[in-house]
């Protein structure tokens, strides 16, 4: 019986084999990595993904879609699933001393940004990961200051991973075919982050503050944790929007305030 792509847990399934080669090539897994992927549906990347790694572990919410992916896939090798909600699982259970996790994903649209925020949390134990997303998203995650994408994810995702847009999916790719095009991006943990940071939690906190309300200055929208004179000292004009301040000045400003 075909599986009805539910709407609720934004399923959109991949059916292009041009476009499933040239994911798994980007990817380019190897024997016993230690693979991960998120959303695996009715196993369109696992099949090839543990054809070739011979065991992956994939977290999947939809119960009724488990047995499928195992009648699918489940003879190409040691298939974990993991009946979960990505969004609370510990990622670091399946990290090992020697191997670091390769995450692979078609994230459902309506909660990619919240699982790219909770994945910042395990950056430590993550080679890299490659995500199907929506275009609108990737250019956000890769978006410059002065940009109209520009935006919270743009700062935080940057200072977290180095992002590589790779590819666009059309729509005609998927079942049911979506209404947005879709975009793979590849996010690479920084081994040293880009930019000095003494509190990083202050630092979020003070991101998210300035892009609360992105059509007010920061004179206005930061008035709560700094003062005009702080913002001037780390080279920032208060009549300035968020989206015009690059990662180095934000990181400066929450520097100066983690001292003062």
């Amino acid at each position: 019986m075909k599986h009805i792509a539910r709407k609720r847990f934004g399923q959109n399934f991949l059916i292009d084999t041009s476009i499933i080669d040239r994911i798994i090539t980007g990817i380019n897994p190897q024997k016993n990595e230690n693979l991960v992927e998120i959303g695996p549906g009715l196993g369109a990347l696992t099949c090839p993904l543990l054809s070739i790694a011979g065991k992956l572990d994939v977290i999947e919410l939809d119960r009724d879609i488990i047995p499928k992916l195992n009648r699918n896939c489940g003879d190409r090798g040691e298939l974990i699933i993991h009946n979960q909600d990505v969004l609370s699982f510990d990622f670091s259970s399946l990290a090992t001393d020697h191997k670091k996790l390769r995450i692979i994903g078609n994230l459902p649209y309506n909660i990619s940004t919240p699982i790219i925020f909770h994945l910042v949390k395990f950056g430590h134990i993550i080679q890299d990961m490659h995500f199907m997303l929506q275009k609108e998203v990737v250019n956000r995650l890769a978006a410059q200051p002065g940009t109209s994408s520009y935006g919270r994810l743009s700062v935080m995702t940057q200072y977290h991973f180095r992002v590589a847009p790779l590819f666009l999916v059309p729509p005609e790719s998927f079942d049911p075919q979506p209404k947005v095009d879709s975009s793979i991006v590849m996010l690479k943990p920084h081994q040293h982050p880009p930019v000095s940071v003494t509190d990083e939690a202050a630092f979020s906190a003070l991101v998210k503050q300035a892009f609360a309300m992105k059509r007010k200055t920061l004179r206005n929208t930061l008035k709560s944790l700094c003062t005009v004179q702080q913002l001037e000292t780390t080279g920032i004009n208060p009549s300035q929007r968020a989206e015009e301040i690059t990662i180095k000045q934000f990181a400066d400003l929450s520097n100066l305030l983690s001292t003062s």
